[in-house]
Formats: structure tokens, C-alpha cells, sequence
């Protein structure tokens, strides 16, 4: 009899919430969904990851934005992708300096294989660096930490492979 009584206090209880505070209650519920979603989509923008594009968008985009292409080769089994993806592409400066002054495509070689094949793609990862018309300047096989990842980008942006070597701007920076 007792849980009886608790059962149906409880109802009524509920009942009386639902009537006084329902709406507001599903309207807080839904404007606090809205948010998490806006600040989790990576289309957002808030998010502070790297932009990547697909390889036809990101093409057409350096192409109209005049901006080197940062072309980053991995797949779903691939440890060094995975490490590199959790470390180097989570670093701040390098997300901040690749979103500023590359277009960064993501190109999965078991799924896009012909674009892979395109590059000579032998092993993963690899990373290419591609100049606004998609004319090839460089690439550079496995695992890149963050360091040395800047470090390469800024050799890139500035050209400076134009007028000294890598080990040279390496020195100078």
C-alpha cells in the first residue's frame, strides 16, 4: 500500500512539473542541445581544428583563393596517421598557421585511389605541398611532429625554397 501512495504522489508530482515548467524545461533542453552542436561541428568553425576540404573542393578553392594546398595522405589502419592526427594536427600553431595560409585536404588512399596513385602515394602518411594551381612543389613521407611540421609550412608559405635549402632556413629561423 505504501508504494502504492509513493507511486502515485510521484505521478502527481510529475504532473504538476510538467505543467508549470514543461515548456520552459524543453525549451532550455533545446536551446542547450543547439548550442553543444554549434560549438562541436568542426563546419562551425569554433571547434579550432584544421579545415580540411575534400581534393576536388580544396583544389578549386586554392585555385580562387590563390593559396598553397597542404595534401595530407592517411587511412583508418594506419598507426603513424592516427599519431600524427592526435598530436601534430591538435597543435595550435600548427592548426592556426595551416588554416591561415594553406587550403588543407584530407585524402583517404583506400577510398580515393586514383587521387592517391596521382601523387605516387607508397606509404602512410604522406604530405604533399601543392602551389594554388595544383603544380607540385614537394612531399614528404611518414610521421611529422609539430615542430618540425611549422617549421616546414613556414618554408613553404615563404617561398624561401625558392633561395635557400630547408637546412638553411632551418638555421635561419
Amino acid at each position: 500500500m505504501t508504494q502504492h501512495k509513493h507511486t502515485k504522489t510521484t505521478k502527481t508530482t510529475c504532473k504538476i512539473f510538467q505543467k508549470h515548467y514543461g515548456s520552459l524545461f524543453i525549451g532550455f533542453s533545446f536551446m542547450f542541445i543547439s548550442l553543444c552542436s554549434f560549438i562541436i561541428s568542426p563546419a562551425s568553425g569554433v571547434s579550432g581544428g584544421i579545415d580540411w576540404k575534400s581534393y576536388d573542393k580544396g583544389i578549386i578553392i586554392a585555385k580562387e583563393q590563390n593559396k598553397k594546398v597542404f595534401l595530407y595522405f592517411h587511412a583508418q589502419w594506419c598507426g603513424y596517421c592516427r599519431q600524427m592526427e592526435a598530436s601534430t594536427f591538435q597543435d595550435k600553431p600548427v592548426i592556426d598557421y595551416i588554416n591561415a595560409n594553406f587550403i588543407a585536404i584530407k585524402v583517404d588512399s583506400d577510398i580515393e585511389k586514383k587521387v592517391a596513385e596521382s601523387y605516387s602515394v607508397r606509404g602512410l602518411p604522406t604530405t604533399w605541398f601543392l602551389k594554388s594551381d595544383s603544380d607540385k612543389l614537394s612531399n614528404m613521407p611518414g610521421y611529422i611532429d609539430s615542430k618540425r611540421l611549422l617549421s616546414i609550412l613556414k618554408y613553404v608559405n615563404t617561398e624561401s625554397y625558392e633561395k635557400m635549402s630547408y637546412s638553411d632556413f632551418v638555421k635561419n629561423m
